[in-house]
């Protein structure tokens, strides 16, 4: 029986995120949002800029996340804000695949 790697807290399993599917990772002791859209992974600060509300909580819908408490809404590929009443974009992360495994880096 093989046993699964030991994960970092910045790093996720990519068959345990579906598409249209949001988890929530850490890096450098900061909670990060990470979207699944289409098979390609993004990765952005998860308290919305508006009243810091968790977008890991949120919806995804194609490249869009809304934020659960005031319907904020961002671009993850870019961290843009779509809609209000947030103003300020998102801090975004890279996300690297090594082979199941997926990693967020500053």
């Amino acid at each position: 029986m093989e046993s699964k790697q030991k994960l970092e807290g910045n790093e996720f399993r990519i068959d345990e995120l579906a598409p249209g599917k949001i988890i929530l990772v850490e890096v450098d002791e900061e909670n990060v949002a990470v979207y699944n859209v289409n098979g390609k992974f993004y990765a952005t600060s998860d308290a919305c800029t508006h009243a810091e509300g968790p977008l890991s909580d949120g919806w995804l819908e194609g490249t869009i996340v809304t934020c659960p408490w005031h319907d904020s809404c961002f671009d993850v590929t870019t961290g843009e804000v779509r809609c209000g009443p947030a103003k300020e974009p998102l801090i975004t992360y890279r996300v690297i695949i090594e082979g199941d495994i997926g990693r967020v880096e500053e």
